[in-house]
């Protein structure tokens, strides 16, 4: 950057100011500033910031300042403006003025004068050199102005004073200039929790060491719903102040290089740490003390490093085994309330074999990088490496402290990928190149040399060209599989639920399986007719029926374990061992149907279910018991095997009984019920079955 000196203020008259400039400039580049009313600025390769003097606060009168800004050729330059606030009683001696071109053969682009002016468009230039004329007379009020510059590569370029506010997107790329550190904004909050909306964008940014002050960059920012308490912390020089709830809050995407490295952990072990002294003494109590390397870990309780000696030639070094990229550093002081030891600015050296040693330094600057260190013993304070510095060997080098140099510490980044290493050379050596005084209050460590680091290519060439095609390969494979899979697990327990449902169907209500087939009815026909009628079943004729009322003594009947009988099909009525049914009581109807199964039934003389059981009655169903013509006596008991006659030859209204005793007196079917309805009283059985198959019937010819 060129130097420049302003010499002298005229005198005024008729309101008129006459300014004689007397400019003595030597350059070693293109950007310059010269006059007294220039305020806080930064010009940098690609971006940079004005601001009037005194700004935000009122300009002083009758005042001069000119910027000379020079981009790259084939570049030109476009400005925004933040704040425009210029007393305009008298436009000739108070304005702000554009110009394209450097010199005599400048020409003018725009000049403003008012105040609270809103200039909302990008103002472009037409070439890749700019002057802005910034002029003073006598005024009362106006803050000034504050803009923005870069070239025209970046159309998004906002002003160091836009705030999360001014944009409503979730998520957005914005460029900020370099300088932003030149406003007087204040942010609350820090990453990676989060900034309060209210923050400007670009002064956060840098804060979070996601932007450089010294050249501005791209960021990423990610808008989402606020938090109750904002964190206050140091970092970047940029100190963020303690905020309350707000509605929304804002951060910022990184290539995630922002990891520990170690020191908290243990990952770096003691053996990798060494200093050039160490502070050793006993108290009064005769204990030793010795402040080791091995204690520079941040957030670990006990002693810290310090040195024996507080000069500038003191150091502790970390040994990383590898090369590694790093990002930031984090330190405190002593943390010990007793002992209130701290740095509060430092250097850093970085080696790749722990002989050749390089001094960090900003981009686009040939000065040595001095970090604003810990203004505490206790709180931690943060520096990011923008660029990052790749290095296995790192050094601190304390420049200020408080009564002793003492501190902790923890790196901040990540490993290089290996594709990386092989790829990209190393930094290269430049010969030493002449230098400006240090700040004051700080020497330079002896016999180091120096080199310019560049921004590494921070795209990933770990992973194979065809990953991608891999990874959609394997998103449309696994859907697939789980869907085929989920269809056969499907199948497989329908059909086992399908075919349990039908076995438990068969043969539970109605009649048996194979009278439902054709096959048996055929068989039926070729087989006996006493063998036939061994089923477990009773067939009455419908002429039959009437007299069962009537009679007092019946005999007992035995069958199967079931719980129902079949319902009366046309004309012939089946009793099953299961059944509960109850016949119609009445006359005979004097009906048969020749056909056993198509006829349908009439509905005078029989119903198609069972009629309800009387509510005084039994709660068993009344069973059917048929004379076969065979009339036993009335007398015979229950316990006596009762007469079964063939229906041989007796025609369609024969009926065919089959009963047989039993002495079971835990049989769980009907108790049979006399014509008035009353139970009959057995000696041993509660209840009747049928008769079993193997009783042989006897009946008449």
């Amino acid at each position: 950057m060129g130097r420049a000196v302003m010499v002298g203020r005229g005198p005024t008259g008729a309101g008129v100011l006459v300014l004689s400039i007397l400019i003595i400039l030597t350059t070693e580049g293109c950007r310059a500033q010269k006059g007294d009313g220039c305020g806080p600025s930064v010009l940098g390769p690609s971006s940079g910031t004005l601001s009037s003097l005194g700004y935000p606060g009122t300009y002083p009168n009758n005042t001069v300042c000119e910027w000379e800004i020079s981009v790259p050729r084939g570049n030109r330059v476009h400005f925004r403006f933040a704040e425009l606030d210029i007393e305009d009683a008298d436009c000739r001696v108070n304005y702000l003025r554009l110009y394209n071109g450097i010199g005599p053969e400048r020409s003018e682009i725009v000049k403003y004068c008012g105040l609270s002016l809103k200039v909302k468009e990008l103002i472009e230039s037409t070439s890749n050199q700019v002057t802005v004329q910034f002029m003073s007379g006598t005024h009362h009020t106006g803050r000034g102005f504050y803009l923005s510059y870069s070239t025209t590569e970046h159309p998004d370029l906002i002003t160091c004073l836009d705030k999360g506010t001014d944009f409503p997107e979730a998520e957005f790329s914005k460029y900020c200039p370099a300088g932003c550190l030149t406003s007087a904004e204040e942010i609350s909050g820090t990453i990676p929790n989060g900034y309060r909306e209210s923050s400007p964008v670009c002064v956060a940014a840098v804060h979070a060491g996601v932007a450089s002050n010294a050249v501005g960059g791209r960021i990423s920012v990610v808008s989402s719903k606020g938090i109750p308490h904002y964190e206050a912390t140091l970092a970047n020089n940029v100190t963020s102040t303690g905020g309350t709830l707000s509605n929304s809050l804002f951060t910022f995407k990184t290539n995630g290089c922002y990891g520990t490295l170690g020191f908290e952990s243990g990952g770096v072990a003691d053996t990798q740490l060494s200093a050039s002294s160490v502070w050793e003494w006993n108290n009064i109590i005769g204990q030793h003390s010795v402040w080791a390397p091995s204690g520079a870990r941040l957030k670990t309780a006990g002693l810290p490093w310090a040195s024996s000696q507080s000069d500038q030639q003191q150091w502790l070094q970390a040994d990383l085994k590898r090369e590694k990229k790093i990002t930031g550093i984090t330190t405190t002081g002593s943390t010990l309330r007793e002992y209130q030891y701290y740095v509060s600015a430092y250097r850093v050296l970085y080696s790749s074999d722990g002989q050749q040693w390089y001094i960090y330094k900003e981009a686009n600057s040939t000065q040595d990088k001095v970090f604003q260190g810990n203004i505490n013993y206790l709180h931690e304070v943060r520096n990011n490496f923008i660029p990052p510095l790749e290095a296995r060997f790192v050094r601190i080098h304390p420049t200020l402290w408080h009564q002793r140099i003492a501190l902790k510490l923890e790196l901040l980044g990540c490993q290089i990928p290996a594709a990386r290493r092989r790829q990209e050379p190393r930094t290269r050596m430049l010969p030493p190149p002449r230098h400006a005084p240090p700040p004051a209050g700080t020497k330079r460590p002896p016999h180091y040399g120096q080199t310019t680091t560049h921004p590494p290519d921070i795209r990933n060439t770990t992973m194979p060209p065809h990953t991608n095609k891999d990874v959609a390969l394997a998103a449309v494979l696994v859907p697939v599989l789980v869907m085929v899979l989920t269809a056969l697990i499907l199948i497989v327990v329908c059909a086992w639920h399908w075919r349990n449902r039908k076995k438990s169907s068969e043969g539970t209500y109605d009649l048996p399986h194979w009278d439902r087939t054709d096959w048996w009815k055929s068989m039926k026909q070729l087989l006996p007719s006493k063998m036939v009628e061994t089923e477990d079943s009773v067939r009455y004729s419908s002429s039959e029926v009437g007299r069962l009322t009537g009679r007092g003594a019946v005999p007992r009947l035995h069958a199967e374990p079931a719980e129902y009988a079949q319902p009366l099909v046309s004309g012939v009525t089946t009793l099953g061992a299961r059944s509960t049914f109850k016949p119609d009581e009445g006359p005979d109807p004097g009906y048969s149907d020749p056909d056993l199964y198509d006829a349908p039934i009439s509905p005078d003389v029989y119903h198609a279910y069972a009629e309800p059981l009387p509510a005084s009655g039994s709660e068993y169903a009344t069973p059917i018991v048929v004379d076969m013509g065979c009339h036993p006596s009335g007398g015979s008991s229950l316990t006596q095997p009762s007469t079964v006659c063939s229906f041989m030859g007796a025609g369609p209204t024969s009926l065919l009984t089959q009963t047989d005793g039993s002495h079971s007196g835990r049989s769980a079917y009907d108790t049979p019920k006399n014509a008035t309805g009353q139970v009959t009283p057995t000696e041993d059985m509660t209840y009747q079955v049928p008769q079993s198959s193997t009783q042989k019937p006897t009946g008449k010819s």
